[in-house]
C-alpha cells in the first residue's frame, strides 16, 4: 500500500480534510470562547489569526527545502504537531472551573459568591487560558506548513500526466470541504453544554437559546486531534521516493528528470537562498499586473478572513439566532456557494478561452456585481433592542454589576436581569411583581429579541449570492498571476503571493474586524472590576461598520482590477506589432523581453501555452495553491 501513489492521495485527502476542519472549527467556536473567557472581539480576532504567525515565518523554508527532505515524514511530523496543538486548544476547559453565570432563579448575587468568583478568577490556571490558546494556534500554524506544499509536490513528481489533474483536483475538493465540515461540526458541538462532563444533566439549567449559553467548544478539538493522529500515522511508512506511474507513457519526460537531478548539485545553499530572497521578491513585485492582482486578492482575502471569523456572531446578534444555527448557515450556505463560484469561474474562463486581458475584465465584472449584491446587506438588519439602563433609562435597583440574566418585560422592554426589572417572585417560569416593568408587571426569561428575524432569509440569500459572485474572480486572477511572471519565477511568485496574503490579510484581518465590532458595544460585561465580553451592541452601528468594512475591501479589490485593465490596454498598444496572436492565454512580458524573442522561442512559448491549456500536472500544482 505504501508504495502506491493512489493510497498516498487517499491519505493526503483525509489529512487535509482533518487539518482544515480544525481551522474551520476554530472560527466557528471563536465567539463561544470569547463569551466563556470574557474576551473582547479584538482579542478573539487576534486568537483567530495567530496561527498565521508560525505559518508565515516558516513557509519560506518550504520553498528552499523542496524535495531535499523526506517529504512524507515531514508531512507526518507536521500532522502530529497539529494534533498536539489541537489538544492544547482543548486543555483550558480542563484547567478551568465550572462556567460561572448569574443563576436563572435568583435575581441577584450575594457578595460571598462574588468574592468566591473573584478568587477563582485570580487562579493562575484561569489567567493562563488566553496564552495557552495562543500557543495552540501558533503550533497549529507551524504544523500546517509542510502538509499542503510537500503533499502536492510529492504527488506531482510521481503521478502520470493523465492522473495528476485528477489527484490534485481531489485535494482541491478537500480544501473546500474541510472548513465547511468545521463549521457544521461547530454547529453540532455548540448545542451541547460546555460543562456536560462535569455536571449531571439535571443540574444544567440553561437552554441553548439563552444569551448566557456556552456550548462545548472544546469537544471538537478533541475529535479533530484524534482524526489528525490517525491520518498522520501512514506518513511514517511512505518511502522518500516512489516509482512514477505509467513510466512508459512518460518516457519523454525522463531527460527532464535527469536534468533536474543534475541541477540539484548546483542548488543554492540556505544562506545564499535567504540572501537572494529579497532581490527575487522585489523583481517579482516590479511587475505592475502581478502587484495589482495580488493587492486585489489581498483585499478579498482580508474580507474573507474577517467574515469567516465573525459572521456567525453577526447573524446571532443581528437576527436573534443561536450560535449553532449561525455556524450551520455559514457551513451549509456561505462556503458551498463560494466553492461553486470558484469552480464555475474556472469553467467560464476555459470555455471562453480568455486571454489575460479577458481575465482582468471578468474579474472586474465579478467584483462590480459583488459590490451591487453587498450594498443592500447594509440595509437588511434590526434596530437595537430597548434595554432598560442601556438604551433607555433604567431602574434604581441596587444590582450587582456581574448580574446578567436577560428578561423581557410585559411592556416590551428588556432588562439585564430580574433584579434590574425589580422582580420579587417567580410563578410558572415567569417573573412577577416586577416594579420596574410597565403594564402587567411581569417578565419572561430570555431576551425580547431584535424583532426582525423574518429578514434573515433575504440576508442569507444576498450573502450567498455575494460569496458566489466574488469567488468567480479567484481562478481568473490566479491565472493572471501565472501568465504575467517569468516562467522560472512562477512557483516563487505564488509563494510571495501567499506570504503577502498572510502578512497583509489573514493576520490583521480578524483583528481589524474585531476592533471595529468592539467600537459598537454599548454594555460591557464586568467581573471583579474588569471588563469581560460585550453584553449588548448597537445593532445599527454593528451592521453598518461590520458590513461597511466588507464593502470597503470589495471597493479596494475593484479598484485594483480596474487598474489592471488600464495597464493592459496601454501595454497592448505598445505590443500590437510584436504580439499578433489572439486567443489562448497571453504571456504578458516586458516589451524589451518580447523584442528579443526568436522565432524558435516563440514556438516554444506557443507549445507551453498549449500545454497549460491541456492542464498538465505542473500547471495544476501551482493553480491548486492559488485555489486553496
Amino acid at each position: 500500500f505504501f508504495f502506491s501513489l493512489q493510497f498516498f492521495v487517499f491519505c493526503h485527502s483525509l489529512l487535509q480534510l482533518a487539518q482544515l476542519l480544525v481551522s474551520g472549527y476554530m472560527k466557528s467556536s471563536i465567539s463561544t470562547i470569547e463569551r466563556r473567557y470574557g474576551l473582547s472581539s479584538q482579542k478573539s480576532g487576534l486568537l483567530a489569526s495567530f496561527n498565521e504567525v508560525g505559518n508565515t515565518i516558516l513557509i519560506i523554508f518550504v520553498s528552499f527545502f523542496g524535495s531535499r527532505v523526506h517529504r512524507p515524514r515531514f508531512i507526518g511530523a507536521g500532522a502530529l504537531l497539529a494534533c498536539l496543538a489541537s489538544l492544547l486548544m482543548a486543555l483550558p476547559h480542563f484547567l478551568s472551573g465550572l462556567y460561572d453565570y448569574t443563576d436563572r432563579i435568583r435575581s441577584s448575587i450575594t457578595s460571598l459568591t462574588s468574592n468566591q468568583s473573584c478568587s477563582h478568577q485570580d487562579n493562575p490556571a484561569q489567567q493562563g487560558v488566553y496564552p495557552l490558546l495562543l500557543l495552540g494556534q501558533l503550533l497549529l500554524g507551524i504544523g500546517a506548513v509542510p502538509i499542503q506544499p510537500f503533499g502536492i509536490s510529492y504527488i506531482d513528481d510521481y503521478a502520470s500526466k493523465k492522473n495528476s489533474p485528477l489527484y490534485l483536483g481531489i485535494l482541491l475538493a478537500m480544501t473546500s470541504i474541510g472548513p465547511a465540515l468545521g463549521f457544521i461540526s461547530g454547529a453540532a458541538m455548540l448545542r451541547i453544554y460546555v460543562d456536560f462532563d462535569k455536571l449531571p444533566e439535571d443540574e444544567i439549567k440553561l437552554e441553548h437559546k439563552d444569551l448566557r449559553w456556552v456550548g462545548a467548544w472544546w469537544l471538537g478539538f478533541l475529535v479533530a486531534s484524534c482524526l489528525l493522529f490517525l491520518t498522520a500515522l501512514p506518513y511514517l511508512f511512505f518511502p522518500r521516493t516512489m516509482s512514477k506511474e505509467d513510466a512508459a507513457e512518460d518516457v519523454e519526460s525522463r531527460p527532464d528528470s535527469k536534468q533536474q537531478q543534475a541541477d540539484t548539485h548546483q542548488e543554492l545553499s540556505l544562506v545564499q537562498f535567504l540572501k537572494s530572497f529579497p532581490r527575487i521578491a522585489l523583481r517579482t513585485l516590479r511587475s505592475p499586473i502581478y502587484l495589482l492582482v495580488v493587492l486585489a486578492q489581498v483585499n478579498l482575502a482580508a474580507l474573507l478572513s474577517g467574515l469567516a471569523t465573525f459572521m456567525a456572531k453577526f447573524i446571532e446578534r443581528q437576527f436573534s439566532q443561536t450560535i449553532s444555527f449561525s455556524n450551520m448557515m455559514i457551513g451549509a450556505v456561505g462556503i458551498p456557494m463560494a466553492v461553486l463560484g470558484t469552480v464555475l469561474g474556472g469553467v467560464l474562463m476555459r470555455r471562453l478561452n480568455l486571454s489575460v486581458s479577458g481575465a482582468s475584465r471578468l474579474c472586474t465584472t465579478a467584483i462590480m456585481l459583488c459590490l451591487f449584491s453587498a450594498l443592500p446587506l447594509l440595509f437588511i438588519g434590526c434596530p437595537t433592542q430597548n434595554v432598560a439602563g442601556v438604551v433607555s433609562s433604567g431602574s434604581e435597583c441596587q444590582c450587582p454589576e456581574e448580574a446578567f440574566n436577560p428578561v423581557c418585560g410585559s411592556d416590551g422592554i428588556e432588562f439585564r436581569s430580574p433584579c434590574h426589572a425589580g422582580c420579587k417572585t417567580m410563578e410558572l417560569d415567569n417573573y412577577t411583581q416586577c416594579e420596574c416593568v410597565g403594564g402587567l408587571k411581569f417578565a419572561t426569561p430570555g431576551t425580547c429579541g431584535s424583532g426582525c428575524s423574518h429578514l434573515l432569509h433575504p440576508f442569507l440569500v444576498l450573502l450567498g449570492a455575494t460569496a458566489f459572485i466574488a469567488a468567480f474572480s479567484q481562478t481568473p486572477s490566479c491565472m493572471m498571476i501565472l501568465r504575467t511572471v517569468a516562467t522560472e519565477d512562477k512557483s516563487f511568485a505564488v509563494g510571495v503571493q501567499y506570504m503577502l496574503f498572510r502578512v497583509l490579510a489573514f493576520m490583521p484581518g480578524p483583528v481589524l474586524y474585531g476592533s471595529v465590532i468592539d467600537t459598537t458595544c454599548i454594555l460591557w460585561g464586568k467581573k471583579c472590576g474588569k471588563h469581560t465580553s460585550c453584553r449588548y451592541y448597537n445593532l445599527d452601528s454593528f451592521r453598518q461598520r461590520f458590513l461597511g468594512l466588507m464593502v470597503v475591501f470589495v471597493c479596494g479589490g475593484l479598484l485594483c482590477f480596474l487598474l489592471t485593465i488600464v495597464v493592459l490596454r496601454r501595454r497592448a498598444g505598445q505590443q500590437d506589432q510584436q504580439l499578433g496572436s489572439k486567443g489562448g492565454y497571453e504571456l504578458v512580458n516586458e516589451k524589451k523581453k518580447t523584442e528579443n524573442v526568436s522565432s524558435k522561442e516563440k514556438e516554444i512559448m506557443v507549445e507551453s501555452s498549449q500545454m497549460v491549456q491541456k492542464k498538465n500536472g505542473s500547471s495544476y500544482t501551482v493553480t491548486n495553491e492559488c485555489f486553496s
